[in-house]
């Protein structure tokens, strides 16, 4: 696992624990619906660090009898968990806050505090915000942002990612509306940007869900890899065709590979097991993360009968 993602996740957790802290505080002192919708948002947000490192390290532990292909999926499985608490922790209570403060709003107290506190906040959360968007674009590469979202193998960037930018717009709609609910006296407004905020969680889990629903299921690899895999078969010797490969991500760094080759005619059992093996080696030089290489002597044929057959059956 990546240095600089288990960086970016620690930078996220110390900032969140600490804004929390003072929202809390400032919730208390000023009596503001959207500044506790902002504390609620911050203690999941922290939560949510703890379970991806715990991911991150399970991880990581050796491949067993138990697990003959890792522990790769342990990653998805908490990202996943981080997506259901920002909509049941985050969202929905938000919502809840701003629908009783907007049935019966309270006079606010002291909002000086909580623009401070708001400017504490985005400052913390905005240093949080660079690192992880730092950290993505090195991964993304020449590819859009949306592109990379969606492809992306590893979910601990672009959640943090995620997190923190739902973090900065909700930062801004309570500021907005403490703003608003003090300069017009109008307190119900406060109850309105927590429903917003909440909206905007609600947004953010959705998506998440989206994404790591689709890593934790089973997805391909990325197309790249299986263009490699087919190439460095297709260029072996004793190779008449490399007819396809089949892959599936279970892991951040961690892919199975299924091979279709058809070799030359009268070849001896040795032979093909070098060949295997040379393909396996130089495949492996190039993408070390995958995992196991399978390889299905058939013509090309019959590969092509299997897959039209898998396409056929595939719900329309």
């Amino acid at each position: 696992m990546s240095n600089t993602n288990k960086a970016v996740v620690y930078a996220a957790l110390m900032g969140n624990l600490a804004i929390a802290l003072v929202k809390f505080a400032a919730a208390y002192i000023t009596n503001s619906s959207a500044m506790l919708s902002e504390a609620v948002h911050s203690v999941v947000d922290t939560l949510n660090e703890i379970l991806l490192l715990y991911g991150m390290n399970q991880s990581q532990q050796p491949a067993n009898a138990r697990h003959p292909f890792g522990y790769g999926r342990e990653l998805y499985f908490w990202a996943f968990i981080v997506s259901l608490l920002v909509f049941a922790l985050g969202a929905i209570v938000s919502i809840y806050q701003g629908v009783q403060h907007i049935r019966h709003p309270e006079e606010m107290l002291n909002p000086a505090v909580n623009y401070a506190v708001l400017a504490f906040a985005m400052l913390c959360e905005g240093t949080s915000w660079f690192l992880a968007l730092k950290a993505f674009r090195k991964a993304k590469g020449q590819q859009s942002y949306f592109k990379a979202f969606r492809r992306s193998k590893d979910p601990t960037t672009f959640t943090v990612l995620f997190e923190d930018t739902a973090a900065l717009i909700g930062l801004f709609i309570a500021l907005i509306g403490i703003y608003l609910a003090h300069a017009l006296n109008m307190p119900v407004l406060d109850g309105v940007a927590s429903v917003m905020i909440g909206a905007v969680l609600a947004i953010s889990a959705f998506l998440l869900a989206r994404e790591t629903k689709g890593l934790l299921m089973g997805e391909t690899a990325d197309p790249q890899l299986r263009s490699n895999v087919l190439r460095i078969a297709q260029q072996d010797d004793v190779i008449l065709s490399a007819n396809g490969v089949l892959t599936e991500q279970i892991g951040a760094h961690q892919v199975i590979a299924s091979l279709s080759l058809e070799f030359k005619d009268h070849l001896s059992s040795d032979e093909i097991e070098a060949c295997v093996n040379r393909i396996e080696s130089q495949i492996k030089q190039i993408h070390p993360e995958i995992v196991a290489l399978f390889v299905k002597p058939q013509s090309l044929q019959v590969w092509q009968q299997r897959m039209k057959g898998r396409l056929d059956e595939q719900p329309h």
